[in-house]
């Protein structure tokens, strides 16, 4: 069975599981994102976008990931999640064919510990065929009505998900570090701010489609909390 069928599978149960507590808690909201230039004579680009991140009942969203929570596990639950991806790149020279971006699908988990959040998932990418597995651990510093949250991860990308995006036909396994905070600025209304940091790796760098030796991003947001 292919895996988009099997998640929407696992989401229509999801639903019908949460009619008796169909309420949302977290935070909506608009943001802007910057993102630097990866591609060789490609501009940085700068685009507006929904911020979502919170639950409904076994539904929840992160950003750009999404799923169900199918089982308890340890401090949190077995998932299936899906990923919005915008790692597509276009025609950015003679002899490069635009590539469209990855649906990955698969499974994860999220673990609430007493120490801090710990985010694991294994997804196949239906474009590609490939793989993307990632894993990080986020650590949560109030500073008054401030919170900081420093996270690290990793990340790894199978050869046949780099082939699809760089032509690189080699696995890749990078680092990932990241600087989130949030800042309550009225009533439910939560300023948020992230930025993000990951090394290109040799074979990568090596790419007619890279020109950088990382990629990096800023987004920032205002977002209504639903408690």
């Amino acid at each position: 069975m292919r895996a988009p069928v099997v998640l929407a599978m696992a989401l229509t149960a999801a639903s019908a599981r949460a009619d008796d507590a169909a309420r949302f808690v977290g935070d909506l909201g608009l943001g802007v994102q910057r993102t630097q230039a990866g591609a060789p004579a490609a501009p940085a680009r700068t685009r507006a976008l929904p911020y979502a991140y919170g639950d409904y009942g076994p539904l929840f969203v992160r950003e750009d990931t999404f799923g169900v929570k199918l089982a308890p596990v340890g401090w949190g639950a077995l998932e299936a999640v899906g990923r919005v991806s915008t790692e597509g790149t276009a025609a950015d020279g003679p002899g490069l064919a635009h590539r469209s971006n990855p649906r990955p699908l698969g499974l994860g988990t999220f673990q609430e510990t007493p120490w801090g959040g710990v985010f694991v998932d294994a997804f196949v990418d239906t474009v590609s065929g490939g793989t993307l597995l990632e894993a990080s651990y986020a650590a949560e510093l109030p500073l008054g009505p401030l919170k900081m949250y420093p996270q690290v991860g990793v990340t790894r990308r199978s050869a046949r998900y780099e082939a699809h995006l760089f032509d690189v036909h080699a696995a890749s396994t990078t680092p990932v570090l990241q600087l989130s905070g949030e800042w309550p600025v009225a009533a439910h209304w939560v300023l948020l701010a992230h930025a993000q940091w990951e090394p290109f790796d040799r074979a990568e760098r090596a790419s007619a489609r890279v020109d950088a030796r990382s990629r990096a991003s800023a987004f920032v947001a205002l977002a209504w909390r639903f408690p």
